[in-house]
């Protein structure tokens, strides 16, 4: 039997990785010291997985931004709008495939599978792909030459490459993975040349609803790279889920095959059982999660590896997390505030990579080896379990009366809508912003002073103050219609309310990386979540005082705020989320009550918490639908609820959307370069929709003529009066200069349109 890992947190420790990118964008250091950071970064995450003992560590994970993105690179894959020319890529078109330039606008942005982090969508065009340079063989010979480790390079293999890209016809996907097969094979050829080992090639999508006919692409795929290779030993990777077609899967010409027994521990069991396995290759087991914090049972682990080792023999065998460890945190060491219930419940990525070396000692050397640890694991989350916090009476009693709650609206949405149109009166297409203002270096200065003591109560709420006044006066200077605070006081749209909230918990350092630089810390749930007081009225009360114009009050949706979480697992995710809802119901009411009855409640995170497999969506949606409007019903009629969705995956997604009965829902538009307003031009909706007319995550300021095609456009396809137009998520991570200069072209665009229109 032997260790495995499949990925990495790129990120470092201390995020050295995101700093030294920041650093490198603002022009503080050069491209060379930017390299020389960077590689000492990959260095350390090499070093720190050979001292867990892990005898296959994987290569070719790390990345300057993106896996996805450094695929295409590798490939030539640079749309015609970044200039390129052939050859290696530079770091500069690179990074505006990331980013965005002052002349292009950046890649389409989206979630990889359903977990919160975010790749660059490969885009196919008319230049032929063709190889760049070998980047796994690059990661292989600097960890073989600089530390005698003999890596696992890691590729995503064609078949998921080729299904999570675009800029091709549905039809023409087959003759897409034609083209990349052979380039693929001469990677790997590379490789094997050079004395690889072991190559894994990463096919998550293979969990996904795979046709008979996307089947006999994958065979022929498999086929030509066994035979163009037959002594190069893959493993082929799948995770996130099971696969519903093992016994093909499993006779692919391949040398190993990994499977997910935590997130698909039912259904691979199950067909490992039924099906067994080939007797000539490795089963790469991944055990221990890959995406959440708690310590496993390491007696239940145990059992598990038992099972499957009567079916595979253990010197057939690795042991792994389940899925690559990006979307964790590094190492608990530097958590010593937490609960002392918690702390010894909690595994980072090095703790997880100890779990699956202390199972491979077991089962090599005898269970009595290792007897003492089961025991004291037994003991700690035996512990944690009989937490007071887990077990607070009164929400388990407000659960229980949940089925007679209330979720549905005293109006429909028609004449909810007359309601609103006579109580606000706002212009055609009325312009608002997502919620979130730029955070400064003074604003999170500040909040580190109140956060460490040096700041009195006083101090930091008179700061908070200026800056929501100072941002008043520019939005209403710009000429938006519906104005927000902006959210200076807030961290996170989640960490903020979980601090707020009985059942969470906060880490020193536990940082995972979202999309790019951007590292987000999500909160624990490890007890019942239960509201304690008002979360946000005081700065959306003072924020109305300051103006005439409509104001937003803002909060984070039930779903989102779970599914951006490390949730407890002790539990369903149904009975978090709503408890979550309950706790929020109280404070949509208290935000009513104030006198802010416009109220936005996000949940950019719905589609993300959405099972891979067909069959568990709808139950999901269900009670995901529910909590929302759980949260957001008992408001009266002239109180308008909006919410906010990212990314552009929403073409069979509508009718969900329309099942909150939001009054107002604003979706990305911009980095899909307005293909979801295609939805409507074959599709209806009815309600209320703010079209996301420029990208939040690029620096670039976008043209007023950009955003009037993308208005125009939805304008053509649906009545004017539905739309209201808004950036396509928050703007805290951006400048101060760029964000007023966007917003002014935004409010620009919007009157041309307006003019237009009422001209007509």
């Amino acid at each position: 039997m032997k260790s495995s890992n499949l990925g990495y947190p790129r990120i470092g420790k201390n995020r050295e990785w995101k700093k030294a990118l920041e650093a490198f964008w603002a022009g503080t250091i050069d491209e060379a010291s930017l390299v020389q950071q960077m590689e000492q970064i990959r260095h350390q995450n090499l070093l720190r997985q050979q001292e867990k003992g892990v005898e296959l560590i994987p290569v070719g994970d790390f990345t300057y931004y993106d896996h996805m993105l450094d695929m295409a690179v590798m490939f030539g894959m640079v749309p015609k709008r970044y200039e390129y020319e052939g050859g290696p890529v530079s770091l500069a078109t690179y990074f505006a495939m990331a980013r965005g330039s002052k002349e292009a606008v950046a890649g389409e942005m989206t979630k990889w599978f359903n977990t919160n982090y975010h790749y660059i969508v490969p885009e196919f065009g008319e230049r032929q792909p063709a190889i760049t340079e070998n980047k796994p063989l690059q990661a292989y010979l600097e960890a073989k030459e600089k530390f005698g480790i003999i890596g696992k390079p890691v590729m995503v293999g064609p078949y998921t490459f080729v299904k999570l890209s675009k800029g091709y016809e549905k039809n023409e996907f087959e003759n897409i993975v034609d083209q990349l097969v052979p380039l693929y094979i001469e990677v790997l050829r590379e490789l094997e040349l050079h004395g690889v080992e072991w190559v894994q090639i990463d096919e998550p999508a293979f969990v996904l609803d795979v046709s008979e006919h996307d089947r006999a692409i994958i065979k022929r795929i498999y086929a030509q790279i066994g035979q163009a290779l037959p002594h190069l030993q893959c493993m082929l990777q799948t995770y996130f889920e099971a696969v519903d077609w093992y016994e093909e899967l499993v006779s692919l010409p391949v040398k190993g095959i990994g499977l997910d027994f935590v997130h698909g521990e039912k259904r691979n069991l199950a067909n490992l059982k039924r099906h067994g396995f080939s007797a000539d290759k490795i089963l790469a087991a991944g055990i221990i999660d890959g995406r959440n914090i708690w310590r496993a049972s390491i007696e239940e682990k145990w059992e598990l590896v038992k099972e499957i080792s009567e079916i595979v023999p253990l010197e057939k065998l690795w042991l792994q997390p389940s899925s690559s460890l990006l979307h964790v945190p590094v190492t608990v060491e530097a958590e010593i505030d937490l609960p002392e219930e918690v702390m010894p419940a909690l595994a980072f990525s090095d703790e997880k990579l100890e779990e699956v070396q202390l199972l491979v000692q077991g089962f090599r050397y005898g269970k009595y080896v290792i007897s003492k640890e089961i025991a004291q694991n037994e003991a700690d989350l035996l512990k944690l379990a009989l937490s007071p916090a887990r077990n607070r009476q009164e929400v388990k009693n407000a659960l229980r009366q949940i089925a007679a709650a209330k979720s549905e609206r005293s109006v429909p949405y028609l004449e909810r809508r007359e309601i609103q149109q006579n109580t606000w009166k706002l212009p055609l297409l009325p312009t608002t912003t997502i919620g979130s203002f730029p955070q400064t270096a003074e604003v999170r200065q500040a909040r580190q002073q109140f956060k460490k003591g040096n700041w009195t109560v006083e101090q930091y709420d008179a700061f908070i103050q200026a800056q929501i006044k100072e941002w008043i006066e520019i939005q209403e200077e710009l000429g938006l219609d519906v104005l927000v605070h902006g959210e200076f006081e807030r961290t996170d749209m989640v960490e903020y309310f979980g601090e707020k909230l009985d059942g969470f918990l906060f880490t020193k350092n536990g940082w995972v990386q979202s999309y790019g630089s951007r590292c987000v810390k999500p909160p624990i749930i490890y007890g019942d979540v239960e509201f304690v007081a008002p979360m946000t009225v005081k700065e959306s009360v003072y924020a109305k005082s300051l103006t005439a114009q409509p104001m937003k009050g803002m909060l984070t949706g039930p779903a989102t705020i779970l599914n951006w979480s490390f949730s407890r697992v002790d539990i369903s995710r149904q009975e978090v989320c709503e408890q979550i809802a309950l706790a929020l119901r109280k404070e949509v009411e208290a935000l009513e009550e104030a006198g802010i009855l416009m109220i936005q409640v996000d949940e950019p995170a719905l589609r993300e918490g959405l099972p891979l497999k067909k069959e568990e969506q709808a139950a999901y949606l269900e009670w995901a639908v529910r909590a929302f409007r759980l949260a957001t019903s008992t408001v009266a009629p002239s109180t308008q609820i909006h919410t906010h969705m990212c990314y552009c995956e929403f073409h069979d997604f509508m009718d969900v959307i329309s099942e909150l009965d939001a009054d107002v829902i604003s979706i990305e538009t911009s980095r899909s370069h307005g293909e979801l307003v295609s939805v409507f031009e074959t599709g209806t909706y009815d309600k209320g929709i703010g079209l996301g007319v420029y990208d939040i995550h690029s620096p670039r300021v976008p043209a007023v003529s950009e955003m009037e095609d993308m208005v125009a456009r939805g304008v053509q396809v649906l009545p004017p009066d539905q739309f209201w137009i808004n950036p396509d998520c928050g703007l805290k991570t951006r400048g101060r200069e760029e964000t007023v200069q966007s917003l002014r072209n935004m409010v620009a665009a919007t009157k041309a349109i307006r003019s237009r229109l009422t001209a007509q």
